[in-house]
């Protein structure tokens, strides 16, 4: 990235690069370009590096002009794992895959992606329907941190908000009020309804779009079957987040169609009796269910 700041670094500055790399790849490079760093901290840093033998980093921290997160989210940036850090981008902070990606909760989510990689997608399969059991159990959320952590393996991954009912992934995501899929089956948008996440290169979300007065029988049309194929023939993976099956069997349609589903349950809240009316709807259609999850909160 050019930027009026690295335009500034002296060429002599940039030969005293060590390993040969391209300047804008380099950590010093980065924060000057991230605006942590100005030219003259830069040198700074450079004079305590050759003086000590410490990583820039280090030196960077030691000297007072970044901190340690600001060191972490460039590491991040240099081995293709981007995150944020809090405040930026205007997500929800709850996204903590965006903002805390090495909590234990992230920790547990690259645990179920590592499952689900295993045991699904590496079968060849590329679509994904996320069934939440009861509203407020969790499902939209995790559905949200489950698409971060795919495109941070370098998936291309698309979050498709398929509840027409109450969704929830526009605001998640801080998108603008557009049209969404809703519209796109009835003919009145077209791809371009579709919003990349510009923090993060492999995701894409599509949001709900307008509030449709038949969502049940709008995602059960020929309409959807061919909107779905062709989603799977663009993106690595594809995850649909559904209305909840307490609120109505939406799901059973589009899960049919992804062919496998994971359930959403939340602790001391979702009755067992439940979890297994809705394995079983989702088995008659043909759905394979994969596996349930468990959110404490």
């Amino acid at each position: 990235m050019n930027s009026p700041i690295l335009n500034t670094v002296s060429a002599g500055l940039a030969a005293d690069l060590a390993d040969g790399e391209a300047f804008d790849t380099r950590m010093g490079a980065l924060l000057l370009d991230a605006g942590k760093l100005t030219p003259e901290d830069f040198e700074r840093v450079l004079r305590m590096q050759n003086e000590t033998g410490i990583r820039f980093g280090e030196a960077a921290v030691r000297l007072g002009l970044v901190g340690e997160d600001d060191i972490q989210q460039v590491l991040a940036r240099q081995f293709g794992y981007p995150y944020l850090q809090k405040g930026q981008a205007g997500l929800s902070p709850k996204l903590v895959a965006a903002y805390q990606p090495f909590s234990p909760q992230v920790e547990a989510l690259r645990a179920i992606r590592s499952q689900l990689m295993l045991r699904w997608f590496a079968r060849g399969r590329r679509a994904l329907a996320i069934v939440g059991v009861d509203p407020d159990d969790g499902a939209a959320l995790f559905a949200a941190n489950l698409a971060i952590v795919f495109s941070q393996l370098g998936e291309q991954t698309l979050l498709v908000d398929a509840n027409l009912r109450a969704p929830r992934q526009q605001d998640a995501f801080a998108l603008k009020p557009r049209q969404g899929l809703s519209d796109l089956l009835a003919g009145r948008a077209g791809f371009d309804a579709i919003a990349r996440v510009p923090a993060f290169a492999d995701l894409s979300v599509l949001p709900a779009g307008t509030l449709p007065p038949n969502p049940q029988e709008l995602l059960a049309r020929d309409g959807f079957r061919n909107l779905h194929t062709q989603l799977e023939n663009h993106y690595d993976v594809v995850l649909y987040d559904m209305a909840p099956f307490q609120v109505g069997v939406d799901a059973v349609a589009v899960a049919s169609r992804a062919g496998g589903a994971l359930l959403v349950t939340r602790k001391n809240h979702t009755r067992i009796a439940h979890i297994g009316r809705a394995a079983d709807q989702l088995r008659d259609a043909g759905c394979e269910v994969l596996g349930s999850v468990v959110m404490e909160f």
